[in-house]
């Protein structure tokens, strides 16, 4: 089959506009396969980090916009292997106005163990007990405070839309860390603002268990607990309850295969219509071929090694783009606590792929080439 190489190397170059038309097409759609690999991975194959693998939410077994009982707290707090219980409410609210980059999130939180909970974040003590002594106090991430241009000693005003009512708080303290894009202030404001009804009700439960490998105890002992209480929980990894989030919009997974199968297609139409017209061109000299004692079975392969190279090219250059991509876009992600990177056992799959599909689009016109008798081939006039 070695020998066979100087031709197909000679015929892909034949035609130099198709040939750079089709590693073109074939790249481009490889690099959309390889983006796809590189967001499903992330999705759900990212490595928890250590202070995140032992982290679980509690929310309403219902919906997440159901609350539960702030008392709750206590009787979380005294199953075993719970270390930190941290109530928190979603507050929501409009900073400026509604444009997206004055928009960051806001959590109402116990000051006194929110830090605790959320282990990586660091914050200058005296910032911190500004921060708890300060009932109108907030606690900002250094990534927000950046972003929406806040400092130290800054009045703001955060008008309410899930709740009605504004609040005023001043900036107390700015973190640092992974994922830093989070504002803290008083839950004990947000509830001395509240009717009486709305008093005494938390949105979820962050949890930090005492080591990742008692997680799935803590999680199923939470909710047995829970059970047959007015509100049942539910409980998960912080990682699980992040990705809910994303499956709020639909089935993800079915999502992505759908359009790797659409870009799979795509790569076959491609490659076969591109080999249908270069054994189209071909079809005399395969008879001359033949003429000179090539048989039927090195015609064959001659065909399908020239499709099975040209996808090839085509699938390493994809995979690369696909590859420093990738790694750019998911290091601007990683200050924000997410990350985007071409696994590498998708490699090998997307360059695999494209030389199957490659040799899968070429079986028709290899077939049909190799089987054609030499006087019918001698006879062809294009």
């Amino acid at each position: 089959m070695l020998k066979l190489l100087p031709y197909v190397a000679k015929n892909l170059f034949r035609n130099m506009r198709r040939t750079l038309l089709t590693i073109l097409s074939v790249a481009v759609s490889l690099f959309l396969l390889g983006i796809l690999f590189a967001v499903y991975a992330s999705f759900y194959f990212t490595s928890a980090s250590t202070d995140q693998a032992q982290r679980l939410i509690t929310r309403h077994k219902v919906s997440l916009t159901q609350a539960m009982p702030k008392y709750y707290t206590e009787q979380i707090a005294a199953i075993p292997g719970v270390e930190v219980v941290a109530p928190q409410n979603w507050f929501g609210g409009i900073y400026i106005d509604s444009r997206p980059e004055h928009f960051f999130s806001r959590f109402a939180v116990d000051p006194q163990n929110i830090f605790d909970l959320y282990g990586e974040f660091e914050v200058p003590a005296d910032q911190l007990q500004d921060f708890i002594d300060d009932r109108q106090g907030m606690a900002v991430g250094a990534r927000t405070a950046e972003r929406v241009g806040l400092k130290l000693g800054q009045r703001i005003t955060i008008q309410g839309d899930i709740y009605p009512f504004d609040i005023e708080v001043t900036i107390r303290a700015i973190f640092h860390g992974p994922n830093d894009d989070l504002t803290f202030f008083h839950q004990k404001y947000l509830e001395e603002s509240l009717p009486t009804e709305w008093g005494g009700m938390v949105g979820f439960f962050g949890i930090r268990a005492t080591s990742p490998e008692v997680v799935p105890q803590v999680a199923t002992a939470i909710d047995d607990h829970f059970r047959n209480a007015p509100a049942p929980t539910k409980t998960e990894t912080e990682a699980a309850f992040q990705l809910s989030f994303i499956n709020q919009i639909g089935n993800i997974k079915l999502f992505l295969m759908s359009i790797a199968g659409a870009i799979v297609f795509t790569i076959m139409l491609v490659s076969a219509n591109t080999m249908a017209m270069s054994v189209r061109e071909r079809i005399r000299e395969v008879g001359v071929l033949k003429t000179l004692g090539f048989r039927s079975g090195a015609v064959f392969w001659l065909i399908l090694s020239e499709a099975a190279l040209l996808s090839a090219v085509g699938g390493v250059i994809g995979v690369a783009a696909a590859w420093f991509i990738a790694k750019g876009a998911g290091s601007v992600m990683a200050a924000y606590g997410m990350s985007l990177s071409l696994p590498l056992w998708s490699i090998p799959i997307c360059i695999g792929a494209a030389v199957v599909i490659g040799v899968l689009s070429a079986l028709v016109p290899a077939m049909s080439a190799s089987n054609m008798r030499i006087t019918e081939a001698l006879r062809h006039t294009g």
